[in-house]
């Protein structure tokens, strides 16, 4: 980032933070061998809304999916056996879910009942499943992280057409793909390397393959790395640092625009969605600390394609 002036900094304010009745005790099996040693009452991530502007989001330790409305009163949708990470929303109404432990999972908001819907590649079960993403199309884009980093290159990126129920790996060699979003034109798919401390950029070919895959920019540093990502209706990337507590955003070429630093002390800020009025505000999960901050901006976000 040091070839270009620093970026702006902008702020945030607490939008709501989960209520303490929905505080768990603190110890789970997620927690137990991703926090080892610590408390953990939450963490949330998977943001996403629905037509009628109410946030969803995921708690990964305990297995719950909570929906937050408009003037932030939290409702405990469904309470299962899983770890559920990313979240998006079908035009249809149905809510996809990147589950950890079980794949690809869909839940019906009105009764609460979630069914597997994609769980293995062929035979082979994925490593672990971490965000999903659906394109104008409505084919769904999702990342296999697992353990994988620089350690074990080893992440993929999947692509599935739901009409023809297609599933194809588009690379195989992912230091920890983590969130991902499609550029505006829908031909090139932005992945967030966790471990890699970097996002790639995938050219996505009129056959749904990809090659000359690069790094559109390289991130800060820091413990952990790029995680969530969203897009405004000029181009312009935002991708949550999950170490170092800020967003930030690049215009269409990588150019560094802006930080949005979290207003909370915790410094885990992991995913985001546009909504709000205009949908010109930033929803930002704040893991460590349970809080959904908001940011206000001067770009639109990309519609989503459950909203189109």
């Amino acid at each position: 980032m040091s070839l270009y002036a620093p970026p702006r900094d902008l702020t945030t304010r607490l939008f709501t933070t989960l209520p303490r009745a929905f505080h768990k005790d603190g110890d789970s099996d997620w927690v137990r061998a991703n926090k080892p040693g610590q408390r953990v009452e939450s963490f949330l991530e998977g943001p996403s809304f629905d037509v009628h502007g109410n946030l969803y989001v995921t708690d990964i330790p305990y297995g719950r999916i909570f929906r937050i409305n408009p003037q932030g009163t939290w409702t405990l949708v469904v309470e299962y056996e899983g770890w559920p990470n990313g979240l998006k929303i079908h035009r249809d109404g149905r809510i996809f879910i990147a589950d950890y432990k079980r794949g690809i999972l869909v839940l019906d908001p009105h009764s609460g009942v979630i069914n597997p819907f994609l769980t293995h590649n062929r035979s082979e079960g994925f490593k672990e499943v971490n965000d999903l993403f659906f394109d104008a199309a409505g084919k769904l884009y999702f990342t296999d992280q697992g353990q994988t980093g620089q350690h074990d290159p080893t992440g993929r990126v999947f692509t599935y057409d739901l009409d023809k129920e297609m599933l194809t790996c588009l690379i195989d060699n992912g230091p920890s793909p983590n969130g991902l979003v499609m550029d505006v034109a829908q031909n090139a798919l932005f992945v967030a390397m966790t471990r890699g401390n970097a996002v790639w950029r995938l050219p996505i070919k009129r056959d749904g393959s990809t090659s000359k895959v690069g790094i559109f920019t390289a991130m800060a540093g820091g413990v952990s790395g790029a995680d969530g990502m969203a897009l405004d209706t000029d181009g312009n990337l935002y991708v949550c640092d999950a170490g170092n507590g800020c967003v930030w955003v690049f215009d269409s070429h990588a150019v560094p625009l802006y930080r949005i630093r979290a207003c909370t002390q915790g410094r885990t800020v992991t995913n985001l969605a546009f909504g709000g009025q205009g949908n010109k505000q930033l929803f930002i999960t704040d893991s460590s600390s349970s809080a959904i901050l908001v940011a206000d901006l001067e770009h639109a976000g990309q519609p989503m394609y459950s909203h189109s």
